[in-house]
């Protein structure tokens, strides 16, 4: 099944896709891999989810900011591509959790991110992964990923 079937049988509608908060592009295409910057956890009003996981926000509500992000990240994947279905497999994600020094859940919030690229493209959604700590993030976003997809 494609991956733009999946979205539509998922019943996930993709934000626009933003535009950069500073002098650099939302992603870059070399060869026959694309390069997606980071991205917060945009809602449908304009906002976004601020807070720190594991503070003012619990892990379920990381792991719904890190889905909002994977939903932008792929929003990009297509503004880049014209088609979910270019994307041969998804190779790299790093996500950033802004998070207390104590706090040791980053796995589990990233997973809102990868997760929903399994949902979309199967098994070739499932990236190399880094998921890490910080203690400060722009505009007090409470998660940033960023990403690289193989494209056929």
């Amino acid at each position: 099944m494609s991956a733009e079937k999946r979205l539509a049988d998922l019943g996930l509608v993709l934000p626009p896709p933003t535009r950069p908060a500073g002098n650099y592009v939302p992603f870059k295409r070399t060869g026959n891999l694309l390069l997606l910057s980071g991205v917060g956890p945009h809602k449908a009003d304009g906002s976004f989810t601020t807070g720190v996981v594991g503070g003012d926000l619990s892990v379920e509500e990381g792991y719904n900011a890190a889905r909002q992000c994977g939903l932008v990240l792929l929003a990009h994947m297509r503004a880049a591509l014209g088609s979910l279905d270019k994307v041969a497999e998804v190779v790299k994600v790093l996500g950033m959790v802004r998070c207390g020094p104590d706090f040791g859940k980053q796995p589990e919030v990233i997973n809102g991110c990868t997760d929903l690229f399994v949902e979309v493209f199967g098994d070739a959604g499932r990236p190399s992964r880094s998921a890490v700590g910080m203690m400060a993030l722009p505009r007090g976003i409470a998660v940033e990923i960023e990403a690289m997809v193989e494209v056929k």
